[in-house]
């Protein structure tokens, strides 16, 4: 079995692992806080390497990211475990069990890219932070091979290893999933200020970042919520990093009814006060929030029914056609 990175011996056989911000100490034969990391013999383990539940050939804009490579198809794959027990998880087969898995090797995936003639490999489905080596084995393999690399996160994770793996990471949808820190502890095991963190570190290290927020109601669906979320956003990491409202559904151990679609009206049209792109996910038959404006001139840049989109009045490196202004758009 593979040795983790980022971890430390302790007395009695325990190991403390340092990948993400909860320091799991585990005692011998025992997993992490994640369920993908075990003490084996006094050394850290990441017992999901090489280890892939889902993979499939998706449109770009499911992860969501939609100001990258827009219409087209990126290989995704994940594996099992999450740093978070998010009560609303909707992949909780996943990410909180041991569901049966197959196995790969980094060279493995980045030879499927290939014959998919997909342009990036997505490490997506469950965290991938806490796949780290084998994300990170992976990447440096597609980087090789010019093939782009995408993250699709909860941006749960300590300093140091994240810095170690953005210099191969081209893009990132993070999950902020609240403004509120108490929102984190009761409904995520999890804290705020980290991936507050990380997003500010994935910005400045050159990474194309969207947001995502699932709108639960009775929990972050206020005014004063989705105010919180843009005043942080714009400050932090600029007004033209797209953000995608979602609505949330019932799912795992959270019964709240369903997000109407007057909640994520309002809070899209919060969010639009002071933000250039912003979208909503989860909701069909509903034209608003789906497209994309030039933010200057209004010009029709990108129309998106579903997962099906066409390019407009939108240029190879992301400007309008009609005005010249750049909407953060990568597309090479």
């Amino acid at each position: 079995m593979k040795e983790a990175l980022f971890w430390r011996p302790l007395k009695d056989s325990s190991v403390q692992c340092l990948l993400c911000p909860k320091v799991c100490r585990i005692e011998e034969g025992r997993r992490g806080d994640c369920g993908a990391r075990a003490n084996q013999n006094a050394v850290l383990v990441p017992l999901s390497y090489g280890r892939i539940t889902s993979a499939a050939i998706d449109p770009i804009e499911k992860k969501p990211l939609y100001h990258f490579h827009p219409a087209q198809e990126i290989l995704s794959i994940g594996s099992f475990g999450c740093s978070f027990h998010c009560l609303f998880c909707q992949n909780y087969g996943i990410s909180q069990g041991q569901p049966p898995t197959q196995g790969a090797t980094p060279a493995d995936i980045v030879n499927l890219a290939k014959r998919y003639r997909s342009f990036g490999i997505a490490y997506t489905y469950n965290e991938p932070l806490i796949w780290f080596e084998f994300v990170l084995e992976t990447a440096k393999a597609a980087r090789d091979a010019g093939i782009k690399n995408v993250l699709v996160t909860n941006g749960f994770i300590n300093r140091k290893p994240l810095r170690q793996l953005l210099p191969l990471i081209d893009a990132a949808n993070v999950d902020i999933k609240s403004i509120n820190d108490d929102f984190y502890r009761r409904l995520c095991d999890g804290r705020l200020a980290p991936v507050l963190r990380n997003c500010v570190l994935m910005r400045q290290a050159g990474v194309h970042l969207e947001v995502t927020n699932l709108v639960i109601p009775g929990e972050n669906d206020r005014d004063s919520d989705f105010r919180a979320l843009r005043d942080w956003i714009v400050s932090n990491l600029g007004e033209d990093v797209p953000v995608h409202l979602s609505a949330y559904f019932p799912h795992y151990r959270f019964n709240a009814p369903p997000t109407p679609y007057e909640t994520l009206k309002r809070g899209y049209d919060i969010m639009r006060e002071k933000l250039r792109f912003v979208y909503l996910g989860n909701v069909w038959g509903q034209t608003e929030g789906h497209d994309t404006h030039c933010y200057r001139c209004g010009a029709l840049l990108v129309s998106r029914r579903g997962y099906a989109t066409s390019i407009h009045a939108l240029t190879d490196d992301g400007r309008c056609k009609k005005c010249g202004a750049f909407n953060n758009f990568v597309m090479k």
